[in-house]
């Protein structure tokens, strides 16, 4: 079923009242889900439990980028019915569009491999099951979801969960000793410790994820209407940008909450983590002796979540590379969700280091996004794409800004290791 029809097929004129503004919250969260994943959890308690509170900047930084990204990116969405892979395909040569979607997928390669790695890592907590059956056995899970379109079933279950998850973490800030005073200069300090260079990167690619851009810009249509009424688009605009800045917070509140529990329960002991296992003990204070099992089933809800979030947005971008929207009954379609999550998971069969694989497959994603970023300014800057709707130069500039700062980053991050 083609996703831009799965929410919502019938084309009307909506009143947007709060009603209506409630019924519109949705690919925002969807989105939110999709970075708060096992590879996210991994670089937020290495950056916790590495560095305490002096890297929170970061997580600031990513997620005022973010809703900047997704704002303009849903715009491209909503303005002209294409997904940015779609869009790049129409508007770009096609040697062009096909290498950068090519990266794309090679950045949702990364996503997915992150993803199901975590829900393996919950099975092994919970059940001792071998990390290599443990993948396959997620692989199969998505599969199923993604092509009967279970996943609907489940995704408010999934994403209450992953919510109650994140409430945990939130709540337990109440119950450990914070210095605050130390956590407010994280946000607010930018500061390079030494041998933080990869655990920045890694915050930075787990929060701005690259498929995430080209998902909210395919799923954003799901709520589509009379997009020939300039009044409905105007509006459309304005409440979309209230889903993403809703959803956007939420998922900072939750990383932060991350990073400085990770920094109260590691950092402050100096104990290193070396496996994803180890987080239970932030949940200790809150839940006693069943953190093991309440961290294991979270984890194995978030990885199955972000996991089918990750296989959405592969099918989208190879979709998009052939003019198609996502359809899971189109050919194009299926082989961008089996070929990204096999590849993925086979990767997997390779890894020697788990918790270091998590970590460094967000690092990775860091270095396709501004890729992905130069890409979505060229088409949202583009009258000839967007007409009436293209940006405004202060847009542009502070695009532009977000792209040469994520730029600036990567040669750093190749400049600390030579």
């Amino acid at each position: 079923m083609n996703l831009k029809n799965i929410l919502n097929t019938k084309e009307h004129h909506p009143t947007f009242g709060l009603k209506e503004l409630l019924g519109y919250i949705g690919p925002g969260l969807l989105v939110t889900v999709g970075f708060i994943d096992p590879g996210n959890w991994a670089s937020n308690i290495a950056a916790g439990s590495e560095y305490g509170y002096k890297l929170l900047w970061m997580v600031t930084l990513s997620t005022i980028m973010l809703i900047l990204l997704q704002h303009n990116v849903a715009h491209l969405g909503i303005v002209t019915g294409d997904c940015l892979s779609e869009a790049a395909n129409k508007h770009l040569k096609p040697w062009l569009s096909k290498t950068i979607l090519s990266t794309g997928l090679l950045a949702a390669v990364s996503t997915a491999m992150a993803e199901i790695l975590g829900g393996a890592i919950a099975l092994n907590l919970l059940f001792k099951m071998p990390l290599k059956f443990g993948s396959v056995l997620i692989l199969i899970v998505i599969i199923f979801f993604l092509f009967t379109n279970s996943y609907k079933k489940l995704e408010k279950v999934i994403m209450g969960f992953v919510s109650i998850i994140g409430i945990s973490f939130l709540y337990e800030l109440s119950v450990v000793h914070v210095s605050w005073r130390e956590a407010f200069v994280g946000w607010t300090t930018v500061s390079f410790p030494a041998g933080s260079l990869p655990i920045i990167m890694s915050v930075l690619g787990a929060v701005v994820m690259p498929h995430n851009l080209f998902l909210h810009s395919e799923i954003i249509q799901s709520r589509q209407w009379n997009l020939e009424d300039e009044a409905v688009i105007d509006k459309q605009l304005k409440y979309e940008f209230l889903d993403t800045l809703f959803s956007m917070i939420i998922g900072w509140a939750i990383n932060s909450a991350m990073i400085i529990l990770a920094a109260t329960t590691f950092f402050t002991q100096a104990v290193k983590v070396e496996e994803l296992g180890q987080a239970q003990q932030m949940l200790t204070p809150l839940v006693g002796p069943f953190a093991a099992i309440i961290f294991g089933v979270a984890l194995l809800f978030a990885g199955i979540s972000s996991t089918m979030t990750a296989g959405m947005a592969a099918g989208t971008i190879f979709a998009g590379m052939f003019g198609e929207p996502y359809d899971i009954k189109d050919r194009h379609t299926k082989i961008g969700v089996v070929g990204i999550l096999v590849i993925a998971t086979l990767l997997i069969f390779f890894i020697t280091d788990p918790f270091k694989g998590l970590v460094y497959s967000q690092m990775l994603l860091s270095v396709q996004l501004p890729i992905t970023v130069f890409l979505q300014i060229y088409l949202t800057s583009s009258k000839k794409v967007m007409g009436k709707y293209k940006n405004s130069l202060l847009n542009n500039i502070v695009l532009w800004s977000i792209a040469i700062i994520l730029t600036v980053l990567n040669i750093m991050l190749f400049a600390s290791y030579l």
